[in-house]
């Protein structure tokens, strides 16, 4: 797991560019998919496509479960909080082909926003931020290739702010260490899969 400077997500030519210019960066990160090839991005999106709660870590699934308790309590999850009332949907923004593919939704409340050969972006709006996760898929720099994450959030008002300001801590220290690992797991699960499909 290592976190990235702003500069090696905003130096990719990235359709999110054009869609998120009143959004801010807030994470970058690097993705554990070690021996990663050109033609792999689809691999990376099947591992997106298998999840993470289920394999989360005490301390997380007890944080995952504290922001459930939290969200009902001050309702922060409301539809009227979400894509398409409070805010607009990105896929607003893109251009007509891409508008016109079918929704996808996560079990984790995000929303596809649209897919490409080596990127993917999912969305997700409540009563705090309109959040966005941008997944691509760029060479390491050592001849082989791997995935990036991306996380841009417009928070909404302080309130919005604040929220994004506490939670941040936890976020970096024990949600993403947990749902790295869980890529990295179901990744090279995969890849082998995929390896003895092929001998």
């Amino acid at each position: 797991m290592r976190r990235l400077p702003a500069s090696a997500h905003a130096e990719h030519p990235w359709l999110v560019h054009e869609i998120t210019g009143d959004f801010v960066l807030e994470d970058v990160w690097a993705l554990p998919t070690p021996g990663g090839g050109p033609d792999d991005f689809p691999l990376l999106v099947s591992v997106l496509d298998t999840g993470f709660q289920r394999e989360m870590s005490a301390p997380a699934r007890l944080l995952w479960w504290l922001r459930e308790k939290l969200g009902s309590l001050l309702r922060l999850d409301q539809d009227s909080d979400g894509l398409g009332t409070r805010v607009q949907s990105l896929r607003d923004r893109l251009p007509a082909d891409l508008r016109a593919a079918p929704e996808a939704h996560q079990g984790t409340g995000f929303t596809l926003v649209y897919a490409q050969p080596h990127e993917r972006v999912y969305e997700i709006a409540n009563r705090t931020v309109h959040g966005v996760a941008h997944f691509g898929w760029v060479p390491d720099g050592h001849g082989a290739w791997r995935g990036q994450m991306a996380v841009l959030v417009k928070p909404n008002g302080r309130f919005g702010a604040a929220y994004m300001a506490f939670i941040k801590p936890f976020r970096h220290l024990v949600i993403y260490p947990t749902v790295m690992r869980s890529w990295e797991r179901n990744w090279r699960r995969l890849r082998a899969a995929r390896k003895n499909n092929e001998t």
